[in-house]
């Protein structure tokens, strides 16, 4: 048990000092462009589908479980903002987040535990290639740049899906749909929401690569490292979550 506890704090140690390292890399050229643009394609474009269908199948879902529960109380006039400010301010950001974190970050994680596996990572030392700048930083900048876009992409899709739930059962104009959504909507409801995803992406990124830079060696050690950083990654989103929560209800 103590163990166990004194190798968490050792591993947090180590990826906090993993992720220093990042902010330093960050700055020092050459600025692998290209490879950043092909992380961005691979993290972002490829996750569109699986993000479209679960922002759909969310705002499809809460429409149709919120909705007797206001006709009881006659508030189903507020079901197109309720729907809203959930998926905006909670649902789509974690929910997003959570399904990088098992596709971005266990594929980081499982790409780079191989290369380090069969002494990639080392091959481009020798030849005097920055393994961290051309793997790591590339790939977390897409990570943190990626997963708000998606998040936002899932916002859209989830209250398209919330308009099909509604007129599953009525009939409401498209506008008037927007509208009641539009007036509902705050400032302070968008800009904690999106400043929270921002640090999800960043702590996806940073941790499917600390996983997969430092596996052991051998074939197994590669799987391991896949497996912890979908672990990890999904504990840190909770842990940022919660603490977001707490500082917007503390200052907002």
């Amino acid at each position: 048990m103590i163990l166990n506890i004194k190798n968490t704090f050792a591993e947090i140690g180590e990826t906090t000092i993993f992720a220093k390292r990042f902010f330093k890399e960050v700055l020092i050229p050459p600025y692998e462009t290209k490879e950043f643009l092909r992380q961005c394609y691979v993290i972002g474009y490829r996750s569109l589908p699986l993000v479209a269908i679960t922002g759909f199948i969310m705002g499809l879902v809460l429409t149709l479980q919120s909705r007797p529960t206001l006709v009881k109380f006659g508030a189903e006039s507020w079901l197109p903002g309720m729907v809203a400010l959930s998926l905006i301010r909670e649902i789509a950001p974690v929910i997003t987040a959570l399904i990088c974190a098992g596709k971005i970050s266990s594929g980081i994680g499982a790409e780079l535990g191989s290369m380090k596996v069969t002494e990639q990572i080392d091959a481009m030392e020798v030849s005097a290639v920055n393994p961290y700048n051309y793997l790591v930083v590339t790939r977390v900048l897409a990570c943190t740049l990626m997963v708000p876009i998606l998040v936002f992409f899932a916002d859209a899709i989830g209250i398209i899906g919330g308009y099909v739930g509604i007129n599953i059962h009525g009939d409401v104009n498209f506008y008037r749909f927007l509208t009641q959504i539009v007036q509902s909507l705050e400032y302070l409801d968008l800009l904690p929401a999106t400043l929270k995803t921002f640090f999800f992406g960043f702590f996806i990124g940073i941790i499917g690569c600390y996983k997969g830079f430092n596996a052991s060696n051998g074939t197994e050690s590669v799987g391991q490292a896949a497996n912890s950083a979908v672990v990890t990654a999904s504990l840190s989103i909770f842990i940022i979550d919660m603490v977001a929560v707490q500082i917007t209800d503390l200052f907002f």
